[in-house]
């Protein structure tokens, strides 16, 4: 295929904090860009020369937007595959229909890498209040998951007894389900694979990751990991992009549990918080990499140059008594403020700190500082000190090796 150059028209779907830092870096390389997103206030709408108000299922207006554009791209799965089958009718759409038709039903997507010889949990299928007994009875502690939908922990439960079987069946609705086994987790990862239609494919060193309430709370790259499991983990993500003829970019989570084994949560064909990182740690971020692999054009090199870190932002912060200080955040030497032009609410993802540093430990200490030095201490657990050293570890309090309950409530 021919690559798509600038000053070429870049067709986004979705006007979240995804799509304006997408837009940022296609932007910086000379692109044009037009959005589609049911919010006109998005946080997009600032950066675009076209923006379309309109929902995920309005095939016509997806339509509309590939027609002004030479290429479309997507930073959130819940486009309706009918929308997304108009706009290919007039545009190529990066990644494709096949790839979000998976990822869209988690259920689909487990018994896709189940049959592909992918390693991951054991899960059931949970259509009726039967089928979340019996997956109790099995798995004993469980976590089930909606099958479409939900998104920062929204529909999903933990199951641990028959009693909370039958409520779970009620607070989930009835829907169709996923049932997966509660793990005994050491940690979590993810890893980025770019892939072009050439089938030129680069893949990025694993971050580490960790979440609170299932909300991603800090990333870091390189993920300071044994070097066997950062092999194999990339190798996965490399055969899974092939295997699904990838166009575009996708971050594949991972768990890595206490016995050592590695095993896939979910797949995300989109740019990823967890990922945030890279814009300062590699030679070529995750945005610009999207741009690139959905243009065609050669894939930029994903070495880093720095280890560097993340703290996510929510929009609790922004509930104090006093205005955040944002000055004293920015005095942490080597770190970067971001933040999305986003109204806060609570659990709303409205920005993030990074930094960089000598070691991983470094970075994610810079950060953690910065997000202190914001609006007073953080009294919440930030993960597995007992992994990143006592040089992070000064900075949150260590979970204990070998606790449970906590390793296993870390499986999201």
């Amino acid at each position: 295929m021919n690559a798509i150059l600038p000053p070429a028209t870049l067709g986004l779907m979705g006007g979240g904090q995804l799509g304006r830092m997408t837009a940022l870096a296609a932007r910086s390389a000379g692109y044009r860009i037009h959005a589609l997103d049911p919010d006109p206030n998005c946080a997009i709408r600032p950066l675009v020369e076209d923006f379309i108000t309109a929902g995920w299922d309005d095939a016509p207006a997806a339509a509309a937007l590939a027609k002004s554009s030479q290429v479309v791209t997507f930073e959130i799965e819940k486009i309706s595959l009918a929308s997304l089958e108009a706009a290919s009718r007039y545009a190529p759409v990066r990644p494709g229909f096949a790839v979000l038709e998976l990822v869209q039903n988690r259920l689909r997507q487990k018994r896709w890498l189940s049959r592909a010889g992918f390693p991951v949990g054991p899960f059931l299928p949970v259509s009726k209040l039967e089928d979340m007994q019996k997956a109790c009875q099995e798995f004993g502690s469980c976590f089930v998951k909606v099958a479409e939908g939900g998104y920062d922990g929204r529909g999903q439960i933990r199951v641990d007894s028959l009693e909370q079987a039958n409520r779970a069946w009620n607070y989930l609705g009835e829907l169709e389900c996923v049932a997966e086994k509660g793990l005994d987790l050491e940690y979590e990862i993810s890893v980025l694979v770019a892939r072009r239609s050439s089938g030129e494919t680069c893949i990025y060193p694993p971050s580490m990751n960790h979440h609170e309430n299932h909300i991603l709370v800090w990333s870091v790259i390189p993920a300071p990991i044994p070097e066997g499991i950062a092999l194999q983990a990339q190798e996965i993500a490399r055969e899974i992009a092939v295997a699904l003829r990838l166009e575009g970019i996708l971050v594949i989570e991972m768990f890595v549990t206490r016995q050592g084994q590695l095993l896939v949560n979910e797949l995300a064909p989109r740019p990823h918080n967890s990922y945030h990182a890279s814009e300062r740690g590699c030679v070529t971020g995750q945005f610009e990499q999207l741009v690139r692999a959905a243009c065609d054009l050669p894939l930029g090199s994903a070495e880093v140059i720095r280890p560097a870190a993340i703290v996510n932002l929510l929009g609790e912060l922004w509930a104090g008594p006093s205005p955040l200080d944002l000055a004293a955040a920015l005095r942490i030497a080597e770190v970067r403020l971001h933040l999305y032009d986003k109204a806060p609410r609570p659990g709303r993802k409205m920005g993030h700190i990074s930094a960089t540093g000598s070691t991983p430990q470094q970075a994610l200490r810079s950060a953690l500082k910065a997000k202190v030095a914001l609006h007073g201490p953080v009294d919440s657990p930030f993960g597995p000190a007992a992994v990143l050293g006592d040089d992070a570890g000064a900075y949150w309090p260590a979970k204990r090796r070998g606790e449970g309950a906590q390793c296993v409530a870390a499986n999201r």
